[in-house]
């Protein structure tokens, strides 16, 4: 029998940007801002550099690509934990794809490359496997309309 449940989030974004006219003209403030939650550090946050950020703070955009990154992981880890894959290392070198248009853009990809390090030779092939059921059960993948690929590589423990 499935069961729903409904999960809340709340966190708080404060412009940080105002030089002293607000945004009385394009270039007249920064976009610097402060991303904080209860209990956890603040994230420094801005603009892509592209759209005058500053390039030492996070941009909305290298969020949304963390935010799939740290998904995939988390659900993959879960899928090894419950089917007998010990890992031993995890490294992702995730890009993503933002077309503009005008005003306007969307992001139209994004690649997560995860690099797995596994405890013994048997598990290699189920490791590999694993981040098909990762990738379906991941929130965030689920609920961007885009598509998220995977080039996954598993290398076992040389010590094995």
């Amino acid at each position: 029998m499935a069961f729903s449940r409904s999960h809340q989030y709340a966190l708080r974004v404060e412009w940080t940007g105002n030089l002293g006219t607000g945004t009385d003209h394009y270039r007249s403030y920064r976009r610097d801002h402060t991303v904080s939650a209860e209990g956890l550090p603040d994230i420094l946050g801005s603009a892509d550099p592209t759209f005058r950020g500053d390039r030492s703070r996070w941009n909305p955009e290298q969020l949304l690509l963390a935010a799939l990154a740290q998904c995939h992981m988390l659900s993959y880890l879960h899928h090894c934990a419950v089917n007998g894959v010990v890992v031993l290392s995890y490294a992702d070198d995730a890009t993503g794809t933002m077309e503009t248009e005008g005003n306007g853009g969307r992001f139209t990809g994004a690649l997560l490359r995860p690099r797995v390090e596994v405890a013994a030779a048997e598990m290699r092939e189920r490791a590999l496997a694993l981040h098909g059921p990762a990738s379906r059960d991941c929130f965030i993948a689920s609920s961007v309309n885009f598509p998220v690929r995977h080039e996954p590589v598993v290398a076992v423990r040389a010590d094995s």
